[in-house]
């Protein structure tokens, strides 16, 4: 007998109004990672103003996640910076930074938000905007958040391909979690009414949906309608991503 998968997991990134109208592709990246009881999940959002924003998304969220699938809880936190220098190397390595050194970091520029779950025990990492909830209830009413952080000004974010990245980095623990999100900035607006504040509205229709239908591309196809209809991006023309994991 085939053994039941202990998490399902859904993602989507989609291509922002903005990019698409300048012909670029979408920034953002997804990546996730299951072994035994262990679930590691990473988003990340590629700077707009950044020249090789993809890149620096897409080395981010797989070397994390192919990084911490090997670690343990008691480790997690030196595992995660050790796994966030190690993708800071590859792109100081990588065949478009001509200087091969921090100089040209910037170029490569973007934010992570990330969770690591062992089954019972869990922790988001966090730098700049974008947003996890890790729900401990079927009902959705019992829940923690991993809150965006922007700068100065709410259009300034950080990303770890700073200088400082560490001073940026951000945990937020959990347990016993039923549902994890990760999100984008391009999709938070439409989660919150303000941090610490769902919008029911709008998420748990999408979660009861993604619980209730066992076709994943009904599912996909569903949640790219709502965050690619003309309203969705007219109220925020920015790149998203989503992704969604349920555990038995």
């Amino acid at each position: 007998m085939k053994k039941k998968e202990q998490v399902k997991v859904l993602n989507l990134s989609i291509c922002g109004a903005l990019h698409k109208s300048k012909n670029l592709p979408c920034q953002d990246y997804a990546c996730y990672k299951h072994k035994g009881k262990k679930t590691v999940a990473v988003v990340s959002d590629g700077a707009g103003s950044a020249k090789y924003g993809k890149i620096g998304a897409k080395t981010v969220a797989q070397t994390v996640c192919d990084f911490l699938l090997n670690s343990d809880f008691e480790n997690i936190r030196t595992d995660i910076e050790k796994a966030i220098i190690h993708a800071r190397d590859k792109v100081m390595l990588h065949r478009l930074n001509k200087t091969q050194s921090e100089q040209n970091l910037a170029d490569f520029s973007a934010t992570m938000i990330g969770a690591f779950y062992d089954g019972k025990r869990g922790v988001f990492f966090h730098i700049g905007d974008g947003a996890g909830i890790a729900f401990l209830s079927d009902d959705y009413q019992n829940f923690v958040i991993s809150e965006p952080e922007n700068g100065a000004f709410s259009c300034e974010t950080f990303f770890y391909t700073m200088k400082d990245w560490k001073n940026s980095l951000r945990y937020v623990e959990f347990s016993d979690i039923k549902r994890l999100v990760l999100m984008t900035d391009g999709v938070s607006g439409f989660v919150f009414d303000d941090f610490g504040q769902i919008r029911e509205n709008f998420l748990l229709p999408i979660m009861r949906y993604f619980d209730e239908e066992t076709r994943k591309n009904y599912a996909l196809n569903a949640l790219k309608n709502t965050l690619s209809s003309t309203k969705a991006m007219h109220i925020n023309s920015d790149d998203k991503t989503f992704l969604w994991a349920k555990f038995k």
